[in-house]
């Protein structure tokens, strides 16, 4: 089985939506999208997602499933160094989250007081249980760090969401902590990333990434990445994005 998990085209959050150039992004994904036999789409119920669902569902004549689960991932933490406003889990200075060691490791990434106060783990847990009962809906049923295998199959689920989200897709497939991949990948507007069960030995399957990120989509078409989800390059940068 191969998963594609789509992140949305450039975003205008002020509507939920996209902005011109994420429209342009929607429909080269769409022509990229439209040259594969998918079996089943996903989408997350937030505007940007879903009007980039839009563009590949019109041009294949196909609908998508809205999982409420696929939705940004939503965890508030109050940052150490930012006082009275809570912030995105994936949003923290590296010379700071840096410092806790736990917040490598798969098992204990949790476990920092910060992370139980805004219950993370929770939502993680919530996400990522609702993740294994669809993906048991399709023949892989989760054991522990692996899959069994109840019904083998080569089909492609495409799933539109969001990077944050995305993250706690491929943490609990991967067996990473989330925290490094929220901080240490960066997936542009309207990437694809792509993810293949391997079953070496019959009834057993994991789960290897093929593909990060991916945007030939883009380049296909003589599009531009957006800067969107990125921090400047180097502070002297002054038009883009520092904080």
């Amino acid at each position: 089985m191969r998963l594609l998990i789509v992140r949305h085209g450039d975003p205008d959050y002020t509507i939920d939506s996209l902005t011109k150039k994420g429209w342009r992004e929607a429909e080269c994904l769409a022509e990229r999208l439209a040259k594969l036999e998918i079996k089943d789409f996903y989408v997350s119920p937030l505007g940007r997602a879903k009007d980039t669902a839009s563009c590949t569902l019109q041009k294949m004549k196909r609908e998508a499933v809205e999982c409420a689960w696929l939705r940004e991932f939503h965890a508030p933490i109050r940052r150490p160094d930012v006082e009275g406003k809570e912030m995105i889990p994936w949003d923290w200075l590296p010379q700071d989250w840096t410092k806790e060691e736990r917040f490598y490791q798969y098992d204990h990434w949790f476990e920092p007081e910060v992370m139980k106060e805004g219950k993370v783990k929770q939502e993680y847990d919530r996400v990522t249980r609702q993740f294994d009962l669809l993906l048991a809906e399709h023949g892989y049923r989760r054991e522990g760090h692996i899959y069994r295998v109840e019904q083998a199959n080569r089909d492609t689920l495409v799933f539109f969401c969001h990077f944050g989200v995305e993250c706690v897709l491929l943490s609990h497939l991967l067996g990473l902590s989330p925290m490094v991949l929220w901080h240490n990948f960066c997936a542009l507007p309207s990437s694809v990333t792509t993810v293949v069960t391997e079953e070496r030995r019959e009834g057993i399957a994991a789960f290897r990434l093929n593909g990060f990120g991916d945007i030939s989509h883009l380049y296909a078409k003589g599009e531009s990445p957006a800067f969107a989800a990125r921090f400047c390059e180097d502070y002297g940068s002054s038009t883009e994005r520092h904080d």
